[in-house]
């Protein structure tokens, strides 16, 4: 590499690494042979283009580099003396945090030696250039999280190191907030450690001044600036990491902290009386236990007084400490009601809507505490109404609109039905908010509907149906001419919530209602929006809105025959990962699996919804879909996804038409991967497959009997060894399902007393209903065989699930005749049983 300028040589790195990708570096001698020589090379400029050649090609494929990590660590630690060349520093610590997750206990050992030596380089580094420094301070990170085991006897350095980092001024944010967000992970870690070395004070007795430091002169901090958002703060700045380390020391100690967090409220300087509130809010997140059973009433007139404070700066501190006291210290702070809601609406009716930052702490305090009262909101309903309306109607800030928009979907949570009253001019507000195309009003439109979906759930459906249409039609307009994924979200959440309440009642009259009321766009072509859409949270509302659109609605969403292909499409692009969304990369891991799991949610929806003839041949092409992800080299998310859905899917079967015979034709494809699931080392997935064997027995009926052995066999086997609970009964439940099934194929003196021995249920009482139909039927087929089974578990949990509409009358009976044979196990089981439940036991056995 003969090329000086800095940025050519950095391309040429690159292409080096992505070639690296592709070729093993023991397959091509002439990197290794130049990266030895570069590396070595008495040029210090020479040096800096091998080692950061080195960096490129390690990061690009490090486990390719694994045979020679013996080699880089001696070279590194090399390079790490050269403490006069800050960019080899620089390339050798990113290449040291590269292989840190590849590297196996030998080289960690070897890195164990070096850390001293990591601590001064950082230092020198640091002079030299910030940027960087803070970059490589993420290879502590890297080793705590591979092993953390190595730097435990270097912790009373590495904190020295990174609290000078984080306490001194003169450096960039970026840089203090990398060191103090290291000691936060490394407490969240090792806390025990760091208490044994003592390392507890010194860490408050610096992080406090970070906490509570004035900001410079003709400054302010971010969460007092105009354009706050009043929101929790994020750990951007030194103030806020150091804030996340209290926070870490509350859940360690918290009879250290509130001594400095004293000093700092009694304090004449308003930022130190800032930081003690700021402590206090920390507090109430990590110490919320200990707080509410023995310091509530203190703590909480401290903040009450401090919204009295004769400085902004502290008044706003508070506001949001009391936020955080409504959010993590319920149920109790809820019987401060009377006290906190006068003061939060006087405080309300005061304030200067020019600060807006400071309004919005207001509101963020004032949500927080509404969102639990439930009906004690009442007396305080007409001057928060009051207020609310007035925001709406006469604010000339958006922000303020928008805040009193998003409090009104607070009130309504409490409220529910109390607020009916108000309804007519707050949908009138939100109706004219929804109609505007101007960007300015995007952020309130969202926030608009996101309080229509609140109201359309809370509100009641006698006052809400009637206008699900409108609100429905004015999503749909504005997705239509409004390009923003936050819209397009709320507005499907919001169809959602609308069609549910215009659904809500189960009466013939239901789809009249639905052709009046409801626009023909209700189901939107969500096979080209899913496809087409590059914003996953929005796929995620769409698929959401589908499957809350078909469970509500049903066979009428497929009235349309067209539909059925639609949504079937649409789910099979998304299990396919064939959607835009998908393709368009990014780290999004976690969203890519919720996306698998509402598309995977969709399709039992769909199989009880049409007739199963209809939809198999939908279903043929989503099954092994589904069935892929049941591999035992698969996660354990996606081998649960998997069997679970397939259990649902067969549980749809078992009440539509044609259901039966298409369960039948699945079973020789479905019965090995449940039987499988069933084997599985994870509970979760034994539990899905025990449950989808168990509705595959009712679902296909007859045409499976000739499995019933093997079937049998694997749940006496799994019986015998199983300790999960949750396990045993839905284990109970498909024995039953299989009973109910095919009565006759079951060697019934075996299995029943074997089903007997497990009750009651410990964990999935709503299987419950299905076992005590499956002992009814027992009783009509062999009473005798009921009657003679030790009594005492099965009476107890059938008097529990007495009251279970379906064979209520066969129960009536079989309660008799225990009553009549085992007396004694009898009164015990009916004494052991509510006031309340006893006498409704009496009463149906006497009217029988």
């Amino acid at each position: 590499m003969q090329e000086t300028e800095h940025t050519v040589q950095h391309s040429l790195s690159q292409l080096c690494a992505v070639m690296v990708k592709h070729e093993t570096p023991d397959h091509w001698p002439a990197l290794l042979q130049l990266l030895n020589e570069s590396t070595k090379s008495s040029n210090p400029n020479d040096r800096q283009v091998g080692l950061l050649l080195l960096n490129k090609v390690v990061e690009s494929n490090p486990e390719s580099f694994k045979p020679h990590y013996r080699q880089l660590l001696q070279l590194l630690a090399t390079v790490l003396q050269d403490v006069n060349n800050p960019t080899a520093l620089y390339y050798s610590i990113l290449t040291l945090t590269a292989i840190t997750a590849y590297s196996g206990t030998e080289e960690m050992v070897r890195m164990y030696y070096h850390l001293p030596d990591l601590i001064v380089a950082l230092k020198h580094l640091i002079k030299a250039n910030e940027d960087q420094a803070s970059e490589a301070m993420e290879v502590f990170n890297e080793l705590m999280e591979s092993e953390v085991s190595i730097i435990v006897p270097h912790v009373a350095d590495i904190v020295s190191f990174c609290l000078e980092v984080g306490s001194d001024t003169t450096l960039d944010d970026s840089l203090r907030v990398k060191a103090l967000s290291c000691i936060a992970f490394l407490i969240k870690l090792k806390s025990k450690t760091v208490m044994k070395q003592k390392l507890l004070n010194p860490i408050l007795q610096s992080i406090f001044p970070v906490l509570s430091a004035a900001p410079p002169p003709g400054e302010e901090d971010p969460e007092d600036e105009e354009n706050d958002d009043g929101g929790e703060p994020a750990n951007d700045n030194p103030k806020h990491c150091a804030a996340q380390v209290g926070h870490m020391f509350a859940m360690l100690c918290l009879v250290y902290q509130m001594p400095l967090t004293q000093a700092c409220l009694t304090s004449g300087d308003p930022y130190q009386r800032k930081g003690g509130l700021m402590c206090l809010a920390v507090l109430a997140e990590g110490c919320a236990d200990h707080i509410r059973t023995n310091m509530l009433s203190s703590v909480l007139q401290t903040v009450c007084q401090s919204l009295s404070d004769n400085n902004q700066v502290v008044r706003s501190a508070g506001l949001f400490a009391l936020g955080q006291f409504s959010e993590h210290l319920q149920p109790d702070i809820s019987k401060y009601c009377s006290e906190l809601m006068p003061l939060l609406l006087g405080y309300l009716s005061s304030l200067n809507q020019a600060k807006v930052g400071h309004v919005t702490k207001a509101f963020y305090a004032l949500e927080n505490f509404m969102e639990n009262l439930g009906t004690d909101i009442e007396p305080y309903l007409p001057t928060l109404m009051e207020t609310m309306l007035s925001a709406l109607n006469n604010a000339d800030n958006l922000k303020i609109k928008e805040l009193a928009v998003s409090a009104i979907g607070a009130i309504a949570n409490a409220a529910k039905e109390l607020l009916v009253p108000y309804f007519p001019p707050v949908i009138e507000s939100l109706k004219g908010f929804l109609t505007t195309t101007t960007e300015e009003m995007r952020s309130l439109q969202t926030q608009s509907l996101d309080t229509l979906s609140v109201l359309a759930r809370t509100i009641g459906k006698d006052v809400f149906s009637p206008l699900a249409a409108e609100c429905v039609q004015l999503g749909l307009n504005l997705t239509d001419t409004i390009d923003d994924p936050d819209l397009r979200r709320c507005t499907y959440v919001t169809c959602v919530f609308s069609v549910e309440n215009a659904y809500i009642d189960e009466k013939e009259d239901a789809y009249k209602t639905c052709s009046v009321n409801l626009p023909p766009t209700l189901t939107f072509p969500c096979h080209s929006s899913i496809k087409t859409e590059l914003e996953r949270h929005v796929v995620m509302g769409i698929l959401e809105t589908m499957n809350g659109v078909v469970k509500s609605c049903q066979g009428e969403v497929f009235k349309n025959p067209e539909r059925l292909k639609e949504i079937s499409y649409a789910i099979r692009d998304v299990l396919k990962k064939k959607t835009a969304c998908q393709d368009s990369g990014g780290d999004d891991a976690e969203y890519d699996a919720m996306l698998l799991e509402f598309a995977g949610e969709g399709i039992p929806l769909v199989a009880s919804s049409v007739p199963a003839d209809s939809f198999a041949p939908f279903l043929n092409d989503l099954l092994p879909l589904i069935m892929s992800k049941a591999k035992s080299s698969c996660t354990v998310a996606d081998r649960s996804f998997s069997v679970g859905t397939i259990g649902e899917i067969l549980q749809a079967l078992v009440s539509v038409s044609g259901g039966r015979g298409l369960a039948g034709r699945l079973s020789n494809r479905l019965l090995p991967v449940l039987v499988a699931g069933v084997r599985d080392s994870d509970p979760e997935v034994r539990n899905n497959s025990v449950f989808g064997l168990g509705s595959l027995a009712e679902a296909a009926g007859p045409i499976i009997v000739s499995d019933y052995p093997m079937m049998l066999s694997v749940f006496s086997n799994l019986l015998a060894k199983e300790s999960d609970l949750r396990v045993i009964d839905n284990l109970c439940a498909a024995l039953c399902r299989m009973i109910m099934s095919n009565v006759d194929a079951v060697p019934l003196e075996q299995v029943v007393p074997a089903l007997v021995a497990h009750l009651p249920l410990k964990e999935d009482m709503e299987e419950n209903k299905t076992v005590f139909k499956c002992l009814a039927m027992v009783y009509t087929h062999t009473p005798a065989l009921v009657q003679h089974t030790p009594t005492r578990p099965l009476l107890i949990s059938t008097f529990f699930c007495f009251f279970i509409e379906t064979a209520q009358n066969t129960l009536v009976m079989l309660i008799k005749e225990f009553a009549q044979h085992h007396s004694a196990d009898f009164h015990t089981a009916v004494t052991s049983l509510p006031g309340e439940q006893q006498a409704k036991l009496s009463a149906a056995i006497s009217a029988s």
